[in-house]
């Protein structure tokens, strides 16, 4: 639920801060107030798009923040799969801060994290119903999904997911391989081409470097020849000047010496060391050294057209030698699938088969709970809509299952539509949710279906943006009661002109608006009992507020007491 709401700068609002409880909360204000801004706020919150007129005039940026807490475990879990951890406390702190030059930030917890992530969140904190999304229901695409929440088929529908991503990528090789025929043979000989073009190389991996290491010895072999022969000479290659003939006698001289200083022992023993170190070292210098008398202009020139070949493929086929080898076993592979089309085929289509089979079991379980529960959810529904003065009101839930030459068709979210179909009047034909026009029956038909599903779906606090567009009097009053009813389990936001459903609530906040120095400021202020009976009796109408009004506004309040223990 949401525990506390901070909107800074956002359209006329400078600063407002507003601490939420549980239960039943509604908005109410003047016309222009700024009602819709808090709506709007919370939008922002759930990772809606941030116009930039929505940033207060002259401010340089606009800020929303939130606290939320008590989740469901379906809530929990989400947060988790996204890497957000609740704090100490079980809750998390939201934070957005758009600028005026479109540069953002969003932080969860005091963590930087993405849109998209906190999109995904936002459909376990918070649900909106405003006029749009009341006209949601008109789009029979969304019935689908509300059938499934109340069927609770989540994990099921992850199951059969799978399959059906498994079906299509299968149905997409096939559709590749069989191709035309023409466009089969253009590709064989296109990859038959590139393999043959790489293999006359005869490349292997690390081959250009190696080559480049070439070139650079042959272009340097006299510096090489020069230098190598030098240290060699030096260190062993001299008779008597060397560094090795010297070593030598140093060391016969303090072997002879070693039985009258002892310790001489020891240092013969390090120069032999060094000796062998050295003798090593002249070997390998003089293994260098191999060859470069021969002029290296031949050799060089063979290097450099091996480069340059090798460079001409790296242009056609990879950065790199490793690249080209690697596209080459691509183009190999996808030779062979084209030559062995026929076997390839048969397996995959053993593959589609499987595939589609179990697809096919995991939606026919699907289907049987769509069925099981479209009856319970119809039940449901009928009842809260005839308790909402549609008495009259004919209710069902359409599922058909879609058929293709007499097999199944799979779709996303399985193998049947779902379609939602009313008649609100006695002896009127039922037809399709879509085709309903009228506002005040739309609303109270999502109503219907949000109290049915409000213990399945999740999210903790639901905001119904005038609800009430279409109706009043007794209407207006069962619709407040439900929603009341609903507060008990999901935390209910309404914003309302009805004194009706406004008098229900446990909390109630007046949005008003001053003008002071020159600018439009609103605030929010949360309403003690006098200050409910004062703003219900306004809504009752007028243009002042009577006597009767107030005993009205106060008779509402007491009867509150009465619906609360409505189970």
């Amino acid at each position: 639920m949401l525990l506390s709401l901070h909107i800074e700068n956002v359209a006329v609002i400078k600063s407002v801060d507003i601490d939420f409880k549980e239960g039943f909360v509604a908005l109410t204000g003047q016309t222009g107030a700024g009602k819709s801004i808090i709506i709007d706020s919370i939008k922002l919150l759930m990772g809606a798009k941030c116009e930039r007129d929505v940033i207060r005039h002259g401010e340089d940026y606009c800020l929303v923040s939130g606290l939320f807490g008590d989740f469901s475990e379906a809530a929990v879990l989400a947060f988790e799969e996204c890497g957000v951890s609740l704090d100490d406390d079980g809750c998390i702190f939201i934070q957005r801060k758009v600028y005026k030059d479109g540069k953002s930030q969003l932080k969860i917890n005091g963590r930087s994290v993405s849109l998209s992530i906190l999109k995904s969140l936002s459909l376990y904190l918070v649900n909106i119903h405003g006029q749009s999304d009341t006209h949601a229901l008109m789009d029979s695409k969304n019935h689908i999904n509300i059938l499934d929440t109340y069927a609770d088929n989540s994990a099921l529908l992850a199951e059969y997911k799978l399959h059906y991503a498994e079906y299509n990528h299968i149905k997409s090789e096939i559709e590749s391989i069989t191709q035309k025929e023409s466009e089969r043979l253009r590709l064989l000989e296109m990859y038959e081409y590139q393999i043959k073009d790489i293999d006359s190389y005869g490349l292997h991996s690390g081959e250009e470097e190696e080559l480049i290491d070439k070139k650079l010895k042959l272009k340097n072999s006299e510096k090489i020849a020069k230098s190598a022969g030098f240290v060699f000479k030096a260190l062993k290659g001299s008779e008597k000047g060397s560094v090795s003939f010297l070593i030598d006698k140093s060391i016969s001289h303090l072997e002879s010496l070693s039985d009258i200083i002892p310790e001489f022992s020891s240092y013969s023993e390090k120069l032999r060391d060094f000796l062998y170190q050295i003798d090593d070292i002249a070997e390998e210098v003089y293994a260098v050294t191999d060859g470069t008398d021969e002029d290296p202009t031949e050799r060089l020139n063979d290097i450099e057209s091996r480069l340059d070949k090798i460079s001409k493929l790296k242009r056609k086929y990879g950065y790199t030698v490793d690249d080209i080898l690697a596209f080459r076993e691509r183009a190999f592979s996808e030779c062979e699938k084209l030559k062995n089309s026929d076997d390839v085929l048969k397996e995959l289509n053993i593959r589609l088969n499987k595939a589609y089979s179990d697809a096919v079991a995991v939606a026919n379980k699907i289907y049987e709970r769509r069925v099981k529960f479209a009856n319970e959810l119809d039940s449901a529904v009928l009842e809260t809509l005839e308790f909402l003065d549609m008495p009259k009101v004919v209710f069902f839930t359409s599922i058909k299952r879609k058929t293709k030459s007499g097999e199944l068709e799979l779709n996303s979210l399985g193998c049947e539509d779902v379609e939602f179909y009313i008649s609100a009047n006695k002896g009127v034909e039922p037809k399709s949710l879509s085709k309903i026009a009228s506002g005040g029956e739309l609303a109270r038909i999502m109503l219907s279906l949000k109290s049915v599903i409000a213990d399945k779906d999740g999210v903790s606090t639901v905001v119904f943006d005038e609800i009430d567009a279409g109706v009043s009097g007794k209407t207006a009053r069962k619709i407040g009661i439900k929603l009341l009813l609903l507060s008990k389990s999901t935390q209910i936001f309404c914003v309302t002109h009805s004194a009706q459903i406004a008098s229900l609530a446990d909390n109630h906040y007046l949005i008003s608006k001053n003008d002071s120095s020159g600018k439009t400021e609103t605030f929010v202020n949360l309403l003690d009992e006098n200050g409910r009976i004062n703003e219900i009796s306004r809504i009752l109408g007028g243009i002042e507020i009577t006597d009767a009004q107030r005993e009205a506004a106060l008779d509402m309040l007491k009867e509150r007491e009465t619906y609360k223990n409505i189970k």
